[in-house]
Order: C-alpha cells, then sequence, then structure tokens
C-alpha cells in the first residue's frame, strides 16, 4: 500500500472536524481560552466625564485671567459624584476618578492652587477640557472591542471586565484521552524490571494537549491483549480525541488497530509518507452519542511527539476555531542541507527570529531515538519528500514546537 503524504493526511483529518460548541465562562478562568463571540462593550469607558488629576473642578472662563478667586461649594470624590450644578466663581473639590459635576467644563489641579478654607486662589489658567477624561474616550457603548478566534490574555480579561462582561463566551475545550500501549511500559517513577521502560510519552502529549488548548486526560497503560485494550478504549467514551501510543504498527503485538475497528472505529488511512512516524493512522468512531477523533501516534516517545505537532495539534486548533495560530512559518537554512530520501523529514532544529529573515539550523544527528535532541529542539524544519540537496539561505517551513 502506498504511503499517504503528509498533506493529504493532516487534510482529511481536518475536514473531518469542525468547531466545537461555546460557552460561557467566569472572567476568572477565562484567560488562555478561545473567544468564541465578539465581545461588544455594554458602557462607556469612562462612563462619565472624570477628572484626570486631584484639583478643583470649575468654569475654565473663571480662571482665564489668573490669579483667579473662587469659592468651594462641595466635593466630588470617586465614587460620590457632587449633586449641584457650578456656578461662576465657584469650585468643587474633586479628586482623581471623580465624576465631573454639572456646569464644570476644566480640573485646575490642586499644585495651582491656594486654598483658605472655602476660599481658593487659582494660580494658573485651565483651557475647557483640561485634565478631564471625556465619557467614551477609551470606548463607547456598541463598540465591539474583542474578536472571535482570539486566545485570550490578562489584557482581554481586564478590558472584558471594563465593558460591563461577568463572563466571556469561549468555545468548549477539546477533551483528549490519552492511551497509552505495551506490556513494556511502567509508570514514570516506577523502578524498572527486565525489558521494561518508562511511559513517557502520555506526560509529553498531555503537555501538549494543554499548551493548544485542550483538556488532556490520561486513560493509563493498556497491555497487549484485547480484552485491555477493549476496556481501556471503553474508558474513552465523552472524549472528543483518543489519542493511542504504541500498537500502532503490524507487528503480532500490535492490537490498537482491530481493537479500535473493533469498537466500532472506521480507518480512514494508515501509514504516512513521513519521517519520523511513518506508523499513523486516523479513524472516526462513534461514542457516547457523539464522533471521536482517533489518532493512533508510533510508541517511540520522539516520533509520538512529532506526529502530535503536525497532526494533533492543529485538529485541536480546527476544534477551537483558531487553526492559523499553528501553521508553519518561513525561515532560511543557516547551512546546506544534503537530499532527502521518498519521505517528508521533520527535523529538529533551533529557530533565531533576531535574524532578517529568520535563520534555522537542523541538527546533525536525526536518530528518532535522541529524546535529548527534541528536548533541545525549539521547532521541527520540514523538508518535502525527494527534495533535492538545499544550499544554506533555501527558504524553508518551520513549525515551532513551543505552541
Amino acid at each position: 500500500m502506498a504511503l499517504l503524504p503528509v498533506a493529504d493526511a493532516l487534510k482529511r483529518i481536518l475536514e473531518s472536524a469542525a468547531t466545537l460548541e461555546t460557552e460561557d465562562v467566569d472572567l476568572l478562568h477565562a484567560r488562555g481560552r478561545t473567544l468564541a463571540a465578539p465581545v461588544v462593550s455594554k458602557l462607556d469607558n469612562p462612563p462619565f466625564d472624570a477628572s484626570a488629576m486631584d484639583g478643583y473642578a470649575v468654569h475654565a472662563e473663571d480662571v482665564a485671567n489668573v490669579p483667579a478667586h473662587l469659592t468651594v461649594i462641595g466635593e466630588a470624590g470617586a465614587g460620590r459624584p457632587f449633586g449641584g450644578t457650578l456656578k461662576n466663581g465657584e469650585a468643587v473639590r474633586i479628586f482623581t476618578g471623580g465624576q465631573l459635576p454639572a456646569g464644570a467644563d476644566a480640573v485646575v489641579i490642586q499644585e495651582n492652587v491656594d486654598a483658605a478654607g472655602a476660599a481658593i486662589t487659582v494660580r494658573e489658567t485651565a483651557k475647557t477640557g483640561a485634565n478631564i477624561r471625556p465619557q467614551g474616550e477609551d470606548f463607547r457603548t456598541g463598540e465591539t472591542l474583542l474578536e472571535p478566534g482570539r486566545l485570550l490574555t490578562a489584557r482581554d480579561v481586564l478590558i472584558g471586565a471594563s465593558c460591563g462582561h461577568g463572563k466571556l463566551p469561549v468555545v468548549r475545550k477539546p477533551v483528549v484521552a490519552i492511551l497509552s500501549t505495551g506490556d513494556e511500559l511502567v509508570l514514570p517513577g516506577t523502578p524498572l524490571g527486565p525489558g521494561q521502560i518508562s511511559s513517557s510519552n502520555a506526560y509529553g502529549l498531555a503537555a501538549v494537549i494543554e499548551a493548544a488548548g485542550g483538556e488532556a486526560r490520561i486513560l493509563g497503560i493498556a497491555r497487549d491483549t484485547m480484552a485491555s485494550l477493549e476496556e481501556c478504549i471503553a474508558a474513552s467514551d465523552g472524549a472528543d480525541i483518543l489519542v493511542t501510543s504504541g500498537g500502532a504498527s503490524v507487528g503480532d503485538h500490535d492490537l490498537v488497530r482491530p481493537a479500535l475497528e473493533k469498537a466500532g472505529a472506521k480507518l480512514e488511512f494508515y501509514k504516512i509518507a513521513m519521517r519520523p512516524g511513518k506508523p499513523l493512522f486516523f479513524g472516526l468512531r462513534a461514542a457516547a452519542g457523539k464522533t471521536q477523533y482517533c489518532i493512533g501516534l508510533p510508541g517511540n516517545p520522539v516520533s509520538s511527539m512529532i506526529c502530535a505537532r503536525v497532526f494533533l495539534v492543529p485538529l485541536i486548533g480546527r476544534l477551537l476555531g483558531r487553526e492559523t495560530a499553528f501553521e508553519a512559518v518561513e525561515a532560511v537554512l543557516a547551512e546546506p542541507l544534503a537530499a532527502n530520501g521518498p519521505r517528508q523529514h521533520y527535523m529538529r532544529g533551533l529557530l533565531d527570529t533576531s535574524a532578517a529573515p529568520p535563520r534555522v539550523t537542523p541538527f546533525k544527528n536525526q536518530d528518532s531515538g535522541l529524546i535529548k535532541s527534541l528536548q533541545r529542539a525549539d521547532c521541527l524544519v520540514v523538508i518535502p519528500a525527494n527534495a533535492p540537496a538545499q544550499d544554506a539561505g533555501t527558504p524553508v517551513q518551520v513549525l515551532k514546537l513551543d505552541i
């Protein structure tokens, strides 16, 4: 069977998916979520003409010539407006954030005023509008302040609260169940017995999922039996995505695909023209009343993580409605590269964004058994299948690993 090109595999995955439903979340939990609808202001900011300084609210014409002598008739503090109307010859003591009294059109700062009880002498002029923040200067009722698809920052939460929203509409987080498979696996931190290895993939994948905006659920380790796999797969019901790690090849103990098919999954493709990561499959399964996306990743930790970045992260992005955030960027090679073979190669490397254009350096040793090199890398350099040798300075596509 011919290997499926990476672009075709990714296209099939993304075409099967659509943005998830919307939910409202409290502002306290909105940071890092994906906005699902425009945020429209419910009020003006400031909601009234407000003093920008501590001082005195006055008629500008009364202080056009100085020194000017005025009588203080009251006070306006933040949250405590003055109830009357200012007449000529009068002033109101006002503090920063206080509402400008009716009749006033300027604020003189307290440093330019000599006070003696209710009598003040203004030593500096103040023009109309001086030291006043006009109502709606920042934003107005009905103004759209945030657009959907945005990954909400702390600053977005601030403006959401400032414009009158106690909650924000966001896309529901995709729930991603992670199932590790293999008799050789033990939990991290457990002493290794003969032939055993630490089950690291689930924890690396969980971190990728959470960084991409999903909610990771680790199901545990399934043993290399149909009974164990069936039990673990059933535990994934309700998850939007089921990610398996290991057991995706064609050996006697590679039972993940048959177990998924027995559980109702329809296999869309198997084996892709990718290095590392050829034994990857994708299918769809009806589970708990909805479609579940099933991605079978290789058991090799480096291959598993790279395939997750190439396929799982864009799928999460599609479900969140923000897939463009995870697309490749362009850089130029810092060093020449040899010709590539028949599979698209995702090379670990380092991206220098201080250069213009950005320069990327692939590591010399791309052995898929080297986990430390993946930890050192900050990007994947995408080299097309059968690409000829390339000189330094050649443009290439780069996937950032820190999403």
